[in-house]
């Protein structure tokens, strides 16, 4: 059965069912399956979104790793974010402790999910968070600010040429996402 007499009509209400159609595959097949593929290959530098919870950890002080720490925003995050100090310098297999800030210049409280990556990608399984902010939103009041603690481990195990480790997060302004989530409850 016809839509219309018109071809052109026709057409086009096909051309857009299928816009339609690749819009929802990218979000509904292509989003998991790469997760999958990342996860399964160790691509991408992405990190565990769950806490490290170690064994007795040996340390070891022969070896030094340094760790760099970059923050960025999001297109459209009004806050400001960045880490307390930009680099450190490691023991593989101790216990380390830095921070991040956070601050909201608007009036509004926002809610905020920071996304973290780990460069070069092959460290991303060697490098453990046991506490972080990125495991949870965080929600911040207008005009206020907020330190967000980062504990990590860089695992002994770590391939010893890797002599540098890049963890990056992107902050994301989810105050939307949020709000919706509840209003369909």
């Amino acid at each position: 059965m016809r839509l219309s007499q018109d071809p052109t009509t026709d057409t086009v209400a096909k051309l857009g069912a299928v816009a339609v159609a690749m819009f929802a595959f990218v979000f509904v097949v292509m989003v998991p399956l790469y997760n999958v593929l990342c996860d399964a290959l160790g691509i991408n530098g992405k990190t565990s979104s769950e806490a490290y919870t170690s064994v007795v950890a040996q340390v070891d002080e022969s070896r030094s790793v340094k760790v760099q720490f970059v923050a960025t925003n999001n297109d459209g995050m009004p806050w400001a974010f960045s880490p307390d100090v930009t680099e450190m310098v490691v023991h593989p297999g101790a216990a380390n402790d830095t921070v991040f800030f956070a601050a909201n210049p608007t009036t509004n409280s926002m809610i905020a999910q920071a996304i973290p990556s780990v460069s070069p990608s092959r460290a991303a399984e060697y490098f453990h968070k046991t506490e972080c902010f990125c495991f949870e939103q965080q929600p911040l009041d207008g005009n206020s600010e907020a330190e967000m603690p980062l504990q990590f481990i860089v695992d002994q195990d770590l391939p010893a040429d890797i002599k540098t480790i890049t963890l990056s997060y992107t902050l994301f302004d989810v105050t939307a996402l949020m709000r919706d989530k509840v209003a369909s409850r």
